[in-house]
């Protein structure tokens, strides 16, 4: 008889649903889901909260019974080149090591950077560069840096997260089902040679095409999420699966959510892809 596979976290990221903490609790409560990813708060990014801000989103954590499973950076965002000053992500990187000491999470989402103008060589020679030295720090401040497939170097290209992770010693990998589609790749056939570097997970679905991505809901789209999903399992995967619909809100495109129940229908969404998929719902 077949048996189950472990439980893995079902998460989201708080920000899509509500801008506020209490309204990012309420909707992942509405979910019965017991695990959050932070990113924002009130429209200001976890590293740039006051330190009596950050300490009330930690109570009202706390009191809610919820465990945080990544912080969300901006280092080597789609707003900061690899031209920018190198001391904004030592900066955000240290503050962040603090603060996810404080929730008990030892994840921190990365990109690598857009060129800043800079020609290709001389693009990827600063780009491994700075994530060796982020690691580097990331590891001695305890916590642990994933790079995610979404902008910069090795946002689109499996051979460059392979060669980013040769360089920098202890990163991690944060696959996201539905950066293809805005970014110009299929992310079923990205996957396959990243799967025993995958750490964390973001669960999304587009229709459209590069620069023109319109956000439906897990399976709806041309993401091919469901396929990502069982290569995922398949694989023994167990970390966490953490929504990003980008239905209610866009931090990219200065779209802040208000309104949970996009984010809400997502999550039921997401419940019945893994039904489908592994005969159980993950908790």
């Amino acid at each position: 008889m077949p048996v189950d596979p472990p439980p893995r976290a079902l998460a989201g990221i708080g920000d899509e649903a509500a801008t506020s903490a209490a309204g990012q609790i309420a909707a992942i409560q509405r979910l019965g889901w017991r695990h959050v990813e932070l990113r924002s708060v009130d429209g200001t990014a976890l590293a740039d909260l006051t330190d009596a801000a950050f300490a009330r989103v930690r109570t009202a954590l706390r009191d809610a019974g919820l465990d945080v499973v990544c912080a969300a950076s901006r280092i080597g965002n789609w707003a900061r080149p690899v031209t920018a000053p190198f001391a904004d992500d030592l900066h955000e990187l240290d503050v962040l090591a603090d603060r996810c000491g404080a929730l008990g999470t030892r994840y921190v989402r990365i990109m690598s950077y857009p060129d800043g103008g800079l020609a290709p060589d001389d693009w990827r020679d600063r780009v491994l560069d700075r994530t060796a030295l982020l690691a580097e720090r990331a590891a001695r401040r305890g916590v642990v840096l994933l790079h995610e497939n979404c902008a910069g170097w090795a946002g689109a290209d499996a051979d460059r997260m392979l060669q980013l992770l040769g360089a920098a010693d202890g990163l991690g990998l944060l696959f996201d089902t539905g950066n293809g589609v805005d970014h110009g790749y299929d992310a079923a056939e990205l996957l396959p040679p990243l799967l025993p570097h995958v750490a964390h997970v973001h669960v999304k679905d587009a229709v459209g095409g590069p620069g023109q991505a319109r956000y439906v809901l897990p399976g709806d789209g041309s993401a091919r999420v469901a396929d990502c999903l069982r290569l995922l399992l398949d694989s023994g995967y167990t970390g966490a699966l953490s929504l990003e619909p980008h239905l209610a809100a866009r931090p990219h495109d200065g779209v802040r959510a208000e309104d949970a129940e996009p984010f809400v229908r997502a999550g039921r969404r997401l419940e019945a892809l893994l039904h489908e998929l592994a005969g159980s719902v993950p908790a």
